[in-house]
C-alpha cells in the first residue's frame, strides 16, 4: 500500500495537510478519519492504516485547520465551528481530491462531523462510523474538560501534547476549552437536526465506560438516525475504543462493512 502526505489548497488561503494510503488497484469507497478534538493524524496511530489493509479500501486521514501542518483556524471560535468543517471544509476537501464515494470514521469531535458531514454529502457517504461522538454538551463531557483543564498542567498533559502540535500546543488547547467552557456554546450545541438526514447505513460505538459522555448520546444518535442505525456499546473501554482495543473495534468495523458495504468494491479479511 502506498502511504503519500500532501498539503491541499481549499481556498479562501487555507490549506490542511493529509494522509493518503492507497492500494494498488483503486477500488469502491475511500475510509475518510476525523480526529479528535486534540488530535491529528500521528494520533490515530496504526487504526488508519489497519482498516485500510483489512478491508481493501484506500483511506485518507487529515488534520483540520488549526492542528498539526494546517493553516491556521480563526479565533476564537465560532459556535458553528463543528458544523462549518462537515459542511464546507470537509466537502471542499473530497472535491480537491476528487473522492466522490467515502466511509467516515470519527472520533470524538470528528465524530460530530461524521455525524454532520453525513448529512450534509448525502449519497456519497456510503457508511459511517462514529466513535465516541457528540450531539450536546452532557455534564460528563463537561465534566471531563474541567478535569483535563487540570491535567494539562498538573499531570503532564501538557508535554505529551507538545510532542505532537509544538508551538500550536497551547493556543489548540486552550481554543477547545474555551468554547467547550462557554455557556451560550452549551445552549447553542445541538446536532439532532442534522440526524433525521442521514441515509447510509451507521454504526455509533462508544465504551461503557467513557469519561466524556453519557450513554444517551449514542441511544438519541441512533434514534435520530433511524433504524439503519445500530449502537454498540463496549464494556471496560473509555473514549478511545480504537486505541485502547483496536482488535476489537477493527472487527466490528469490518464486519459492519462486510454486511452493508457491496463486497466486489472490497477485499475484506
Amino acid at each position: 500500500m502506498k502511504v503519500s502526505d500532501v498539503s491541499v489548497p481549499l481556498g479562501d488561503e487555507v490549506r490542511v495537510q493529509a494522509r493518503r494510503m492507497s492500494h494498488e488497484k483503486r477500488s469502491g469507497p475511500v475510509l475518510v478519519f476525523l480526529h479528535e478534538s486534540l488530535g491529528n493524524i500521528a494520533l490515530w496511530k496504526q487504526f488508519p492504516r489497519r482498516l485500510a489493509e483489512a478491508t481493501g479500501l484506500d483511506a485518507l486521514v487529515y488534520e483540520r485547520r488549526g492542528y498539526g501542518a494546517s493553516t491556521d483556524e480563526p479565533l476564537p471560535r465560532p459556535y458553528d465551528y463543528l458544523e462549518q468543517e462537515g459542511t464546507v471544509w470537509l466537502p471542499r476537501l473530497l472535491d480537491e481530491l476528487e473522492i466522490d464515494k467515502v466511509i467516515l470514521v470519527g472520533h470524538s469531535d470528528g465524530g460530530s462531523i461524521a455525524l454532520i458531514a453525513a448529512a450534509a454529502l448525502g449519497p456519497r457517504v456510503q457508511g459511517l462510523v462514529t466513535m465516541a461522538a457528540h450531539t450536546w454538551a452532557d455534564h460528563l463531557t463537561l465534566a471531563g474538560i474541567r478535569d483535563m483543564q487540570r491535567r494539562y498542567l498538573e499531570q503532564g498533559v501538557r508535554q505529551k501534547l507538545l510532542r505532537h502540535h509544538g508551538d500550536r500546543t497551547d493556543t489548540l488547547f486552550n481554543a477547545w476549552l474555551e468554547v467547550w467552557l462557554d455557556d451560550g456554546f452549551q445552549r447553542s450545541l445541538n446536532f439532532a437536526p442534522w440526524l433525521d438526514a442521514i441515509q447510509c447505513p451507521a454504526m455509533i460505538i462508544q465504551g461503557a465506560d467513557d469519561e466524556y459522555g453519557v450513554p444517551e448520546q449514542v441511544t438519541r444518535i441512533v434514534e435520530g438516525i433511524g433504524n439503519h442505525a445500530v449502537p454498540v456499546f463496549m464494556a471496560e473501554t473509555g473514549h478511545s475504543p480504537h486505541l485502547q482495543q483496536a482488535d476489537r473495534v477493527l472487527s466490528l468495523i469490518c464486519d459492519f462493512l462486510r454486511i452493508n458495504i457491496d463486497q466486489k468494491s472490497a477485499s475484506f479479511c
